[in-house]
């Protein structure tokens, strides 16, 4: 008996060749998050230690702008909007009270930074769903191949049959073994995507605070 990846019939080894496609996709979006979640912890714990360590608003502000990080980013886009207030304060944007304009900017960057972090999810999530689906289309596809060979010969006997059958149901466990990492995977990091937020949010708030000590002024 000889059991090989490549089957005698072209939708098995079409499907086959789609669960590997899934399954480098879902190694390489862990790749590129993993890499992006280590890097935005760095620069996030570097901008922090000199934001808090900061002797002025005006000092925090000047290096806000020259460093990474998503909380930089948020503490760019709220200098930003304080910069704007002061000095187009008259036109309908910044209609209404400063405060409010600096949440609504504050709101809007995180959420544009949520989609940031949202990249890749819905793939993994899909992957996940499908791929032991599609490889148990590629069995059962892989099995009806089988008993049209076995009808041909006449023959059910072991060795007639255990070769077509086990090609078949590689499909499902190679749709079962690329499910299992994009799962556990888009579990993680949708937990490492609520912990970011979290922390932007709380980031938001404190700016808020001290914007509000200064008179939401730079």
């Amino acid at each position: 008996m000889n059991i090989s990846l490549m089957s005698s019939s072209p939708i098995i080894n079409g499907t086959l060749g789609l669960l590997i496609l899934f399954s480098i996709v879902t190694w390489s979006i862990i790749a590129i998050k993993l890499w992006q979640y280590w890097r935005d912890g760095k620069d996030n714990r570097v901008f922090n230690e000199s934001f808090w360590a900061a002797g002025e608003w005006q000092q925090a502000a000047r290096f806000s702008g020259e460093m990474p990080g998503n909380q930089a980013h948020l503490a760019q886009s709220g200098f930003a909007e304080l910069r704007d207030a002061q000095q187009q304060g008259g036109d309908m944007k910044h209609l209404g009270s400063p405060q409010d304009g600096l949440e609504r900017s504050l709101r809007q960057t995180v959420q544009n930074l949520q989609h940031k972090l949202e990249g890749g999810l819905a793939v993994l999530a899909s992957i996940g769903s499908t791929a032991p689906f599609v490889g148990l289309f590629g069995t059962v596809w892989g099995i009806m191949h089988a008993l049209t060979e076995i009808s041909k010969t006449g023959s059910a006997s072991l060795d007639v049959v255990a070769g077509p059958i086990g090609e078949a149901l590689i499909a499902t466990a190679i749709g079962i073994a690329t499910a299992i990492p994009a799962v556990l995977a888009y579990n993680f990091f949708l937990r490492r995507m609520k912990l970011s937020l979290a922390n932007l949010e709380n980031f938001a708030h404190d700016f808020m605070r001290l914007a509000a000590k200064h008179d939401y002024k730079i």
